[in-house]
C-alpha cells in the first residue's frame, strides 16, 4: 500500500476535525435530552461512535482532541456561550425556545470560538456544514451563519 501523500493526510486531518465537530453536537444534545453527564457521554462516543459500523455505512473517526474540548469546554463556559447566543437571537428567542439540536450546535461552536486556534470563518463555514446535515434542504443552515456570524464578532472582535 503506497504511503499516504502530504494532501491526502491534510485531507483525512480536515475530515476527522469535520466529524469532530458533529459528534460534539450530539454529545451536547445527548447530555442535554438524558441528563447526562460529561463523562460517561465522552466515553460512550470515544468508545462506540467513532468508526462505529451499522447497516447503513461507516461512521467517521474523528479527531479525539477537537471532540474533547469542544464538549468540555461547551459544558464548562455554557453560561457564557448561552449568553451570546441569546444575544445573537433576536429577543423574541431565547436559546431555551429554538430547537434542542441548534442549541447543541451553538453550543459546540461557541466553544471553539472561544477556544481561538481556528479562524473564526473556518468554525462558521463547519458548523454551518453540520446544521446541513442535521436539516438537510431546511432553512437552519442560514440561520444559523447569521446567529454564528454574530457569536464569532462578539467572541473574538480581533479576527474581523
Amino acid at each position: 500500500m503506497a504511503e499516504p501523500t502530504p494532501e491526502d493526510r491534510r485531507l483525512l486531518k480536515r475530515r476527522m476535525k469535520s466529524a469532530a465537530r458533529l459528534y460534539a453536537v450530539q454529545a451536547l444534545f445527548q447530555m442535554e435530552a438524558m441528563g447526562q453527564g460529561v463523562d460517561k457521554v465522552r466515553a460512550e462516543f470515544e468508545t462506540h461512535r467513532f468508526g462505529m459500523v451499522t447497516d447503513e455505512g461507516e461512521f467517521a473517526e474523528g479527531d479525539v482532541d477537537l471532540f474533547r474540548s469542544l464538549i468540555e469546554r461547551a459544558v464548562e463556559r455554557q453560561a457564557r456561550i448561552d449568553q451570546m447566543t441569546d444575544r445573537a437571537l433576536v429577543a423574541k428567542w431565547p436559546i431555551d425556545r429554538i430547537d434542542p439540536t441548534l442549541r447543541a450546535l451553538f453550543r459546540a461552536a461557541g466553544a471553539e470560538l472561544l477556544i481561538g486556534s481556528t479562524p473564526p470563518k473556518v468554525v462558521i463555514n463547519e458548523f454551518v456544514e453540520v446544521a446541513r446535515a442535521f436539516f438537510p434542504g431546511g432553512k437552519e443552515a442560514g440561520f444559523v451563519n447569521g446567529v454564528l456570524d454574530h457569536m464569532a464578532r462578539a467572541a473574538r472582535p480581533e479576527a474581523f
